[in-house]
């Protein structure tokens, strides 16, 4: 089986490639490409995202028929992707983070700033936090419900259907940390630096 992790300079994604391949071991091809027909071949996808949700939409689009052999992996063959972070959020129709963004429009909904109350809460929302899994999701076999994982972001995905949601977590409200829409799956969370549940959830994906 090839799995690919789509590196399209979204920052340094290193974390993600070593616990891919630590999961892998010798079961499954791990590349880290952006060819277009290693992509398109591919089982499954992962795509991660660092910094913003504008850098990384910028990013993705500057590789000539990046989007397109994306769309035609997830949408029209139905393959499993995974997005990680604003690999998650580019997902939606729309980002607002430095300017209004148009993003894969996959799950239709939005990605805002999390209200931080005032000050009350600090962003970015950065460390640890429990999560509160709402549904049965394939990514979650043998996760137990509020376990921990590690978040970096300033902005939350709130899509239009409820019923992608797979997880929240509490921070400042009820957050969305987890969709899964068919063979479409993201995180808000780092999976790669969320310790042996994290590197279960990517050995869930990688068993799909």
């Amino acid at each position: 089986m090839n799995v690919t992790i789509v590196d399209y300079n979204s920052g340094n994604i290193s974390s993600v490639i070593n616990s891919f391949r630590e999961v892998a071991k010798d079961k499954v091809n791990i590349t880290v490409t952006t060819n277009l027909n290693k992509i398109k071949s591919s089982d499954k996808i992962i795509l991660p995202g660092q910094g913003s949700f504008k850098s990384c939409v910028d990013a993705l689009n500057k590789i000539n028929g990046l989007s397109d052999a994306l769309n035609e992996f997830a949408i029209n063959n139905k393959k499993p992707i995974l997005g990680i972070c604003v690999g998650l959020q580019m997902f939606a129709d729309i980002g607002y983070e430095e300017t209004e963004t148009k993003g894969l429009g996959w799950i239709s909904g939005k990605v805002s700033k999390i209200n931080d109350q005032n000050g009350k809460y600090k962003l970015p929302h950065i460390g640890w936090n429990q999560i509160d899994i709402i549904r049965n999701s394939k990514i979650f076999k043998d996760i137990e419900n509020k376990s921990h994982m590690y978040f970096v972001h300033s902005y939350e995905f709130i899509p239009e259907d409820k019923n992608v949601i797979s997880a929240t977590t509490d921070y400042s409200s009820n957050i969305v940390c987890s969709v899964e829409r068919e063979n479409i799956f993201g995180t808000q969370f780092h999976p790669e630096k969320s310790d042996k549940f994290g590197l279960k959830i990517i050995d869930n994906f990688i068993n799909l």
